[in-house]
């Protein structure tokens, strides 16, 4: 969960294990981070679709799985006309 409410002021930076993206495409999620400077591990293969990821931690700590699944590309679990003020 991301925003600013009281409860997750309350949470020690870093504290958060093994959060989860989901992403059409892992390559190019790790090139975008490692673009932005972010040291990522490389990519794991162990299925062609789902089976597919990287990790990462964040400035706070916090650590993170990327997977792929690439019909999030086709069919997103949220669409875009549902997304709120921050689209895509």
């Amino acid at each position: 969960m991301f925003g600013d409410l009281p409860f997750q002021r309350q949470m020690d930076p870093g504290s958060l294990k093994g959060l989860q993206l989901v992403v059409a495409d892992a390559e190019a999620a790790r090139a975008e981070l490692v673009g932005r400077g972010v040291e990522c591990s490389e990519l794991m293969v162990f299925l062609p679709d789902g089976g597919t990821f990287l990790g990462f931690d964040d400035p706070d700590g916090n650590s993170w799985a990327v997977q792929q699944i690439k019909a999030r590309g086709e069919k997103p679990l949220i669409p875009v006309e549902h997304r709120g003020r921050f689209g895509a």
